[in-house]
């Protein structure tokens, strides 16, 4: 007999955790699956500002030991299980200018934060996954991982890279066990963060918030599908993913960059 789902609330019971939660594909990925039904766990070193108290949030520095270590405590302290897990925290802050600029510190902090927090983090939840025969492990790369852009990001393509293969390498081991690993990666996303930066090019080029917009998907290489994508259409991808539906998925890299990478 064919299984049916219920769309609307198809995450009902459910407790997730996406890290990086308060801002960009985070708030967005955080804020759909509350829509789906789930209980959400949000993390970031900050309160937001426009803090929604339907979310459970933690302060933390996930680029820590300590860090991980409190989320994981406090997660299975009130919660007693996690079903859903978003690795979404990452990010790059080192220098422009190549290879030779990077200190040992800006290589430490960026593999800190894309690659040993999210595996810091599956392994403290992952043996209750296993321990019930199911759970959900998504991990947010980048196209980078397969698309460097070495002038400012070197380090941050080489930990998705990192990232990627761990992930595949993750669910080999645990799929058999009732846990799905998944890795999601998105190409140029336009965030709060983006739409700012945008327009401190247009100011600085004397030239149009569109203008800039073209010039940084030139740098790019292009978009075929003509624009960056939206936080909610990565969010969208990743409910799906997370859900009953895609119950027969696991081990795969999804590729959301609107044709971006132009190879196969």
């Amino acid at each position: 007999m064919e299984q049916q789902f219920n769309f609307n609330n198809e995450l009902a019971g459910k407790t997730a955790l996406v890290t990086g939660g308060t801002k960009g594909a985070g708030k967005a990925i955080a804020e759909r699956l509350l829509q789906a039904g789930a209980t959400v766990i949000i993390t970031a070193r900050k309160q937001p500002e426009d803090a929604n108290d339907k979310f459970h949030f933690i302060p933390a520095d996930l680029s820590t030991v300590e860090g991980t270590q409190k989320v994981i405590s406090e997660v299975l302290t009130v919660y007693n299980k996690l079903d859903i897990l978003v690795n979404n925290l990452g990010g790059s802050e080192t220098p422009g200018g190549g290879f030779n600029v990077l200190a040992d510190e800006d290589w430490i902090s960026t593999l800190q934060s894309n690659l040993l927090a999210p595996v810091r983090l599956d392994k403290g939840f992952l043996p209750g996954m296993i321990e019930r025969g199911a759970g959900v492990i998504i991990h947010i790369a980048s196209i980078q991982g397969t698309l460097p852009l070495y002038d400012s990001t070197l380090p941050y393509a080489a930990a998705k890279a990192g990232l990627i293969n761990y992930s595949k390498s993750l669910s080999n081991e645990v799929s058999p066990k009732g846990v799905r690993v998944l890795t999601v990666s998105p190409g140029w996303i336009m965030t709060t963060s983006s739409t700012r930066m945008m327009e401190r090019i247009a100011q600085s080029s004397n030239s149009t918030i569109e203008e800039a917009t073209q010039s940084v998907m030139d740098a790019l290489g292009g978009i075929p599908i003509g624009r960056p994508a939206k936080p909610e259409e990565v969010a969208e991808f990743v409910g799906f993913l997370v859900s009953p539906r895609a119950g027969y998925l696991t081990g795969t890299e999804y590729v959301i960059d609107g044709g971006t990478i132009p190879t196969i």
